[in-house]
């Protein structure tokens, strides 16, 4: 049985090799990653202790911009993100 010897110099290019391929293999898929996550108006009312009926009146306003595939609405998570960052209202009591 012959015997192989490995050197630092062929762990080395096996590295660079490997990380490569894995970095070919991450830049494929990312392209077909759909980066947006849609909620349904279920989730965002139970995410926002929200009723139907404010839902609605937020959609009216404008305020949630969304998408209707059908029957189903959809909401960008983000965008409400967004939405619940720029109005933070600040207590001016809390403590420092």
């Amino acid at each position: 049985m012959p015997v192989h010897i490995l050197t630092t110099e062929d762990l080395w290019e096996f590295k660079t090799e490997l990380l490569g391929e894995i970095k070919e293999l991450l830049n494929e898929n990312q392209a077909k990653v759909i980066k947006k996550e849609w909620l349904k108006s279920t989730q965002v009312m139970n995410m926002l202790s929200i009723s139907s009926g404010t839902l609605r009146s937020l959609r009216r306003s404008g305020i949630l911009s969304f998408t209707k595939i059908g029957g189903l609405i959809f909401y960008d998570a983000e965008q409400i993100q967004t939405i619940l960052m720029d109005n933070l209202v600040k207590n001016s009591k809390q403590k420092k």
